[in-house]
C-alpha cells in the first residue's frame, strides 16, 4: 500500500516526501488570509504608555503641592511637584502648561508621612526604616469643566537604620518616585 495510508475508515494519500495530500486543500489560502488579517489587523499606531486620553486634553498645570502633614520635611512639596512634573514631561502624554492655559489641572496635597520600624532583627535592633507617604491628587478637565477622579495614594520607601539623613533621604525620594509613577498611570489611563 505504498502512498496510501489507512486508519479506521478514513484514507489519506502520502505525496511526494511524505507530505499528506487531503482534499482539504482549499483551506490553506483560506487560513492563509485569516492569519494574515488577524496580524494586520494589530497593526496602526500604538502609545508604549498605554495612554488613552481624551484627545481634547493637550496640557496639564501641576501647581505647587500643598502640605498638611506636619512631617516637617524641608523642600517636601517642591520635591513631589518636581517628581510628578518629571513623569509627565517623560511620558509626553500631556504637555506641562501654566494654569490659565492647561486644558487639565492635577492638584495635589500631601496628606500623611510617616517613618517608622519596617525590619527589626535579634535583640529588637530595627535595622531597616520605612517611610510612607500618601497624597491626595484631584485631576480636573478644564475645558469640560469637570472632575475626572480624586484619588488617595499611598507608597512607601525603605532605607538601612544606620545609614543618617542621606540614607533617610533616598527613602524619602523613592516613596515620593513610586507615588508620581501611581499619579501617572492613573492621569493618562485611567478613562
Amino acid at each position: 500500500m505504498r502512498g496510501r495510508e489507512k486508519r479506521g475508515s478514513c484514507a489519506r494519500q502520502m505525496g511526494p516526501g511524505g507530505l499528506l495530500k487531503t482534499g482539504h486543500l482549499f483551506l490553506l489560502p483560506l487560513l492563509t488570509l485569516s492569519l494574515l488579517g488577524l496580524s494586520a489587523g494589530g497593526c496602526g499606531v500604538y502609545s508604549f504608555t498605554g495612554a488613552s486620553v481624551p484627545a481634547h486634553l493637550k496640557t496639564v498645570a501641576i501647581p505647587l503641592v500643598d502640605d498638611q502633614s506636619g512631617f516637617g520635611e524641608p523642600n517636601l512639596r517642591e520635591n513631589v511637584t518636581r517628581a510628578v512634573t518629571d513623569q509627565f514631561i517623560s511620558d509626553n502624554s500631556l504637555q506641562v502648561a501654566d494654569r490659565s492655559s492647561a486644558d487639565a489641572l492635577l492638584v495635589g496635597a500631601i496628606t500623611t508621612v510617616t517613618d517608622a520600624p519596617s525590619v527589626v532583627e535579634q535583640g529588637e535592633q530595627v535595622s531597616k526604616r520605612r517611610i510612607t507617604m500618601s497624597v491626595r491628587f484631584t485631576f480636573q478637565d478644564m475645558k469640560l469643566r469637570r472632575k475626572v477622579w480624586e484619588k488617595n495614594f499611598s507608597n512607601w520607601g525603605d532605607y538601612d537604620s544606620g545609614g543618617g539623613l542621606s540614607q533617610r533621604q533616598a527613602g524619602l525620594e523613592e516613596a515620593i518616585r513610586k507615588i508620581s509613577e501611581d499619579v501617572l498611570l492613573e492621569t493618562v489611563s485611567g478613562w
